[in-house]
């Protein structure tokens, strides 16, 4: 009788334990668990490739552009034969954005689809922000923009570099031909 009961606690405690450890899938994991689905594409793009050091900047682009490290993009292609799967990954992908943990920048709308510009860390010490576009009819792609204490103010700062520096976009060639189909 101790034996059995003894049993149905561990298996109990062993219930709770997969319970706990299963929690919410962070972003990063998201990335990890569907690089190798067919159904999208997964870019990593190193910050050197934006050829930023070649443009001529301001110190304060200098600034900003030595606060970025990469980006990942992870894009997800809706198909006639994918649709009930497009649903469910951006269930998922809502699930996680709307986490405490996520500062909300803003909330973009436009006739190609909707969005979202978020952040993880302090206000004046950003490590990681979160451009989430999706369009009912083409997919969604997921920006991971990750980088070391830059500042909100730092982003308008990067854009304006990067319309300075001489990239044309040949990383992103592959998901536009990827979005085309």
């Amino acid at each position: 009788m101790k034996t059995s009961i003894k049993k149905s606690l561990l298996a109990l405690v062993a219930v709770g334990l997969l319970a706990a450890c299963s929690s919410n899938q962070s972003l990063q994991e998201y990335y990890v668990d569907n690089s190798d689905n067919p159904n999208f594409i997964s870019i990593d793009i190193p910050a050197s490739i934006l050829n930023l050091d070649k443009a001529e900047l301001s110190s304060e682009e200098k600034k900003a552009v030595q606060s970025l490290k990469k980006l990942n993009v992870l894009a997800f292609k809706k198909t006639s034969e994918n649709a009930s799967e497009f649903k469910m990954e951006s269930a998922k992908v809502n699930a996680i954005l709307k986490s405490d943990k996520f500062v909300e920048l803003m909330k973009l709308k436009s006739s190609y689809g909707n969005g979202v510009v978020k952040y993880l860390g302090d206000d004046d010490a950003i490590d990681e922000v979160i451009i989430y576009g999706s369009s009912k009819d083409q997919g969604f792609a997921l920006i991971r923009v990750l980088g070391n204490d830059m500042n909100p103010a730092h982003l308008m700062t990067l854009m304006k570099a990067l319309q300075k520096s001489d990239y044309k976009g040949e990383e992103l060639g592959s998901l536009q031909d990827f979005m085309k189909g």
